[in-house]
């Protein structure tokens, strides 16, 4: 399976780069308490750190929403996703666990400030590009609605699009069943890339820690 860039984002941002790890013969299950106390405490000290800011006003945060604005989209009505559960968080309306890998995903997404994606491969087809969405770019999201993802990034394979830093598909959606998967980190664009390669490991590091098997990561930008 290749990863690749559409040309079109680098040409409008020459910084940009995302990373990829994959993760083989791994066991998804419901959280172990340690990661719940980690999601659990984490959100009650971001909320109590958002009586003193605005979401707008964290470093990723504010660097996405620039991105956002350069690749055409608004993201005052379509938000990138870590900005979202920040929203959640400061209305008290915190995260609840679903299963070890998609708390892993939104544990790292919120501490880094970050979107994030994680992908059952067995539900791809084919290569994946990055590309910006069209006005007939749409897929059926975990938010439980269609989403039209015009002048949005959107992870794309040979049966269409599937996933975004904005929110991911239902089709390509991590289970309990997977052994194999594909998270594709949205690194900010200012993180140089001795850092992210860092930041890769370190976050492959801790996912395998939980889920046990192996990984390969990968800088692409």
């Amino acid at each position: 399976m290749i990863v690749k860039l559409d040309d079109s984002i680098v040409e409008i941002e020459p910084t940009f780069k995302i990373g990829i790890i994959h993760y083989t013969k791994i066991i998804v299950t419901s959280s172990p308490q340690m990661l719940k106390g980690r999601l659990q405490l984490f959100q009650e000290q971001l909320f109590f750190e958002l009586d003193d800011k605005v979401v707008t006003d964290f470093d990723g945060i504010k660097e996405w929403r620039a991105l956002w604005k350069k690749f055409g989209a608004d993201p005052n009505r379509y938000r990138p996703s870590m900005e979202a559960m920040y929203r959640r968080i400061a209305k008290q309306n915190y995260i609840t666990p679903m299963h070890s890998a998609v708390d892993v995903n939104n544990f790292f997404s919120m501490q880094y400030e970050i979107p994030m994606g994680i992908y059952d491969v067995a539900k791809i087809e084919g290569d994946i590009t990055l590309t910006i969405g069209n006005k007939e770019s749409a897929y059926n999201g975990l938010n439980g609605r269609e989403n039209k993802l015009h002048n949005i990034l959107t992870l794309q394979d040979d049966i269409g699009p599937f996933g975004s830093p904005f929110v991911d598909s239902v089709r390509t959606a991590v289970t309990e069943n997977t052994t194999e998967a594909l998270q594709v980190v949205f690194l900010r664009p200012s993180l140089e890339i001795e850092e992210s390669k860092k930041l890769l490991h370190s976050m492959a590091t801790m996912f395998t820690q939980i889920h046990g098997g192996e990984f390969d990561t990968n800088l692409i930008g």
